[in-house]
């Protein structure tokens, strides 16, 4: 009882008491009171006053040199983006000037009909007209997801729009009658790719953000009311509702659409069967006299060949048909 007693009053004993002494009165005299200590402290200290000087002063000197290198990567970075805007403006002139002297060749030659009226329509011309403007936007908040999604699984939320989402409204806007779409800009021809790339969807190949414009021309008083009722229109409803994906329909007087870029329009035209100069001439064998003259022995072939008498098979394009998937 006596040894309880003793811990429970004196927590620590006498050797810890001496230490805690000793280690307050080294405290008290942290400061070396020798006079090589003192020296050895005064050192220290010039020699860190050195370092933070020149370390100061080289800081102040680096300063105009950075400066002069940001000055530099800011400039080089402005001139670059000159250069790429004066190269776009540049392929924009050219393919104008081409576009020209395709209508000018063809014009004078008088085969710019079928080639024009297809321009439009394939989608390597730009089109002019009223028409109808559908924004898409993914819905508030598209993490969260109101249910079990009966779109195929992936990298997309309940709540954002997928690829094949788009690809069923633009089929809708075709059924209602559309003769020409574009998607953020980026117009659709027969050729033309919606598909998804992780989270992105890609239109002509080109990564696209929400709100989706779809721009479609036709009708602006038959149009919207068709596409409501097509199937296209339905299955945007649904998403609507079940995923809070938002839609607006509005019809346009005056839809500007351009042209697709990186796609040419070529017309088809059959070739006429040329003449071989050898059809005509007899082989050698059938000419020369023998015993296998009568007709036994056969004659040998004509050095024209069997594609001597076959006319060639018209080539044909598959942009002189009507784009409508």
């Amino acid at each position: 009882m006596t040894l309880l007693n003793t811990v429970m009053d004196q927590s620590l004993d006498e050797g810890y008491a001496a230490a805690a002494r000793a280690r307050g009165e080294e405290g008290r005299r942290r400061l070396p009171t020798t006079t090589r200590g003192k020296l050895v402290l005064a050192l220290g200290l010039a020699l860190a006053a050195v370092v933070v000087t020149v370390s100061g002063v080289n800081a102040h000197e680096s300063e105009p040199a950075l400066a002069k290198e940001k000055d530099a990567l800011v400039k080089r970075v402005t001139d670059a983006t000159a250069a790429a805007d004066k190269l776009q403006r540049d392929v924009e002139a050219a393919r104008t000037q081409v576009e020209q002297q395709q209508q000018r060749a063809l014009s004078q030659s008088g085969g710019d009909t079928g080639l024009t009226a297809l321009n439009g329509t394939v989608g390597t011309g730009a089109v002019t007209g009223p028409g109808v403007k559908l924004v898409i936007s993914d819905a508030s908040d598209s993490s969260t997801d109101g249910g079990i999604d009966p779109r195929t699984s992936g990298g997309f939320g309940g709540g954002r729009l997928r690829d094949r989402d788009l690809q069923l409204v633009v089929n809708g806007l075709w059924e209602a009658g559309a003769e020409a779409i574009a998607i953020n800009g980026q117009r659709l021809t027969a050729l033309s790719p919606i598909r998804a790339a992780g989270d992105a969807i890609l239109v002509n190949n080109r990564p696209l953000v929400p709100p989706y414009t779809l721009f479609a021309v036709g009708d602006d008083k038959r149009l919207p009311g068709a596409f409501q009722d097509s199937m296209g229109g339905h299955y945007l409803r649904l998403l609507q509702d079940n995923f809070g994906i938002k839609a607006t329909v509005s019809g346009q007087h005056a839809v500007d659409l351009p042209a697709a870029v990186g796609f040419t329009l070529r017309l088809a035209v059959p070739e006429s069967p040329s003449p071989s100069p050898s059809a005509s001439s007899p082989s050698p064998s059938a000419s020369s006299p023998g015993p296998g003259a009568s007709g036994s022995t056969p004659s040998s072939p004509s050095p024209a060949g069997p594609d001597a008498g076959s006319s060639a098979a018209p080539s044909t394009s598959s942009t002189t048909g009507v784009p409508k998937p």
